[in-house]
């Protein structure tokens, strides 16, 4: 979903474009909140809709695995050892970097 489809998914719902005059350069909407349940269903809407394909799934899959890499990363950072103090952060790096290759 593109930036231009929210937009006009929050105008089709009602949403009213405001300019914040410390912010001038951007431009948001404000919505009621009959205005806000209506824009959330209709992302829900657009959401259940789409269509994935197989590189849509290789990037999901990727960025789970990105997650996964990066909690088991910080669990090493966390790791204490009265033998090597550097143990943790050696993991640590090594996990880090097969999400490099």
């Amino acid at each position: 979903m593109t930036r231009e489809d929210i937009i006009r998914m929050a105008r089709e719902a009602g949403a009213a474009p405001y300019t914040n005059r410390h912010y001038p350069d951007r431009t948001t909407h404000t919505f009621s909140p009959d205005q806000l349940e209506r824009f959330a269903a209709l992302i829900g809407t657009a959401e259940r809709n789409r269509t994935w394909t197989q590189e849509h799934w290789t990037e999901y899959e990727h960025s789970i695995a990105a997650t996964e890499r990066e909690a088991c990363a910080n669990v090493c950072d966390e790791f204490e050892s009265d033998t090597d103090p550097d143990a943790g952060a050696v993991l640590a790096a090594a996990i880090r970097a097969r999400g490099q290759a």
